[in-house]
């Protein structure tokens, strides 16, 4: 079956499957892994020291596959500056960007003539038609079921895809809860015209950057096993359970402020868990943890993921 929509054709991929950015995991072995599978892989700019070392991984991707990858950029890390990063993207003509965590605008300024297609993350219907206007060639949507960083209001992907869907004329890929066959099926029919999944690409062979205690944590997770900290911040995320989220939860309670948060929610406490597997650390994860029992290499997962919704699509007709 062909798997032909306005995401595929504007990514030129073959499937409408895109790999999330990842903070300090989204590496040229996965992105490239994504690419050959298929999908859109991505390396996350950000978590990079700077413009050398993106460049540096651009061009691993570039050795690793000869298809289409994109560079992600969260801009929303406490005023780090960005625009060194983004022009390196620019000067290395990467096909693609997505833009999370703050205003697209600047971003969007700085690419525009340059024909890198442009993927913006909203968590809400105002901001996917602020996107749209500000030239976006497509929003990615996120819901409350989403791991990492996520809307402030608790709606969710099923509600939030069809709202956004019906309110801009650019295409809509669904993000949040979402990691198998029955998710891109699923988002299809809510309006979405394709997916992106970060958690389930975690617990995969080419995310070598992850611990096995993270892989792990994922695979035994249920729909319970997740938490969402920095609510008090005004920039809800959501993590594994364990007893370090559950403190800072509990800490959050007193609203003590970023100050205080801050050694408990850093990159750097952030690092601690998803590379060494300590304790006193976290790792993002969504709900769709409850949804992965196995760490295949990316090419299984797509495999997997196609074959459920083709036999989704043939009961269909």
């Amino acid at each position: 079956m062909k798997w032909e929509t306005r995401v595929t054709d504007l990514l030129d991929i073959e499937y409408p499957v895109i790999q999330g950015g990842l903070a300090h995991l989204a590496y040229s072995e996965l992105a490239s892994a994504v690419s050959n599978a298929g999908g859109l892989g991505q390396i996350t700019a950000m978590s990079m020291k700077n413009e050398v070392q993106l460049r540096e991984e651009i061009h691993n991707v570039r050795s690793l596959t000869s298809k289409p990858f994109g560079v992600n950029f969260a801009i929303g890390q406490h005023g780090r500056p960005f625009q060194s990063m983004v022009q390196a993207a620019i000067d290395e003509k990467v096909p693609a960007i997505s833009i999370t965590g703050g205003n697209p605008q600047p971003l969007l300024e700085m690419v525009e003539g340059t024909g890198i297609k442009t993927l913006v993350l909203v968590a809400a219907k105002r901001q996917a038609i602020k996107a749209e206007k500000l030239g976006a060639d497509a929003v990615m949507v996120v819901g409350q079921e989403g791991g990492g960083h996520i809307g402030r209001e608790d709606v969710s992907t099923f509600v939030l895809t069809p709202q956004v869907s019906e309110a801009v004329k650019i295409p809509v890929i669904a993000s949040g809860g979402i990691g198998d066959g029955k998710g891109l099926m699923a988002a299809l029919a809510l309006g979405a015209e394709g997916i992106e999944m970060g958690t389930r690409f975690i617990a995969t062979k080419e995310c070598g950057h992850a611990h096995q205690r993270y892989k792990n944590a994922l695979i035994e997770a249920d729909e319970n096993s997740t938490i969402v900290i920095k609510r008090s911040l005004g920039a809800p995320a959501r993590a594994l359970k364990n007893q370090w989220t559950e403190q800072i939860v509990e800490y959050e309670k007193n609203q003590p402020g970023y100050e205080f948060l801050r050694p408990y929610v850093s990159g750097e406490t952030n690092k601690k868990y998803i590379y060494n597997g300590e304790e006193h650390g976290f790792g993002w994860a969504g709900q769709v943890a409850a949804r992965i029992h196995d760490v295949p290499t990316v090419n299984e997962l797509f495999e997997r993921i196609i074959k459920e919704a083709e036999s989704i699509r043939t009961s269909w007709s």
